[in-house]
């Protein structure tokens, strides 16, 4: 019993800190293929200033729920900058749900397509939907994964935090 107990310890230490430890790192700049087929990076998209990376996929009732939030945040604080890039799971044989989804819902931000999860595993977005803010200058400010109604309140706390801490060093 003592020996599962420990294992189960162990996992759940791991577990901890895979997810927190990226909080204060910069972000690699991930080449990312959008849902229009233009191409970008990461790094790109951060020149005009902060960006909220959510990993989704349309079977995902938790993603669909926060997507009418940060699409809301990504029009609302674009002119500071800010951005939200969506980077979709689905499975390359589900890719057409993407785009007629997306067009269905008229959402603004910015979508990308990872059918194959190298970005998810990079950047350890497998658990959806997972929220990472990234500053101007590329580093991760703020990690979050899973949704529960109520919890855009913190999404867009953060915000805020990270857009106000940009135009006051500016």
């Amino acid at each position: 019993m003592k020996k599962y107990f420990f294992t189960f310890l162990f996992l759940c230490y791991g577990v901890l800190f895979a997810t927190d430890n990226v909080v204060g790192t910069t972000i690699p700049d991930l080449k990312l293929n959008l849902l229009d087929g233009e191409k970008t990076s990461i790094h790109e998209l951060l020149k005009d200033g902060p960006v909220m990376i959510d990993f989704w996929a349309t079977w995902c009732k938790p993603c669909k729920k926060v997507m009418r939030y940060l699409d809301q945040y990504h029009q609302e604080y674009s002119e500071q900058g800010f951005k939200v890039l969506m980077i979709n799971q689905d499975t390359p044989r589900s890719m057409g749900k993407v785009k007629s989804y997306i067009r269905s819902q008229k959402h603004e931000f910015i979508v990308a397509l990872d059918p194959n999860q190298q970005i998810a595993k990079k950047l350890n977005g497998q658990v959806m939907p997972t929220l990472i803010l990234v500053d101007q200058d590329g580093s991760i400010k703020w990690r979050h994964q899973g949704y529960i109604s109520g919890e855009e309140v913190e999404i867009e706390r953060q915000i805020k935090l990270l857009i106000q801490s940009d135009s006051s060093e500016s």
